[in-house]
């Protein structure tokens, strides 16, 4: 298996967390770097996508393809009632 370079960083997390960490890591019978390495890189994935998505409903916006809000509301207010009203398009 390739090795890949590395960095080391420090972080000072609260003792709550930290045990935490600890408890996954003997549960899994995993190093405590593994255990932060996956929750980092799912954090990350995590970020990059709501940047994605944030990205493309600017785009969205800025293209014109917006629901006015008056319309949201009706609908929104239209769930409780016996006739709702259909979804705004």
């Amino acid at each position: 298996m390739a090795q890949t370079e590395t960095k080391v960083f420090t972080a000072h997390v609260p003792l709550p967390l930290a045990e935490k960490v600890d408890q996954l890591a003997v549960r899994l019978e995993r190093s405590r770097g593994w255990i932060v390495k996956q929750a980092l890189t799912a954090w990350i994935d995590q970020e990059e996508e709501r940047s994605r998505l944030t990205r493309e409903a600017l785009a969205d916006v800025d293209a014109g393809h917006v629901i006015d809000h008056q319309a949201v509301q009706a609908w929104a207010d239209s769930l409780g009632t016996d006739q709702p009203l259909p979804v705004p398009r």
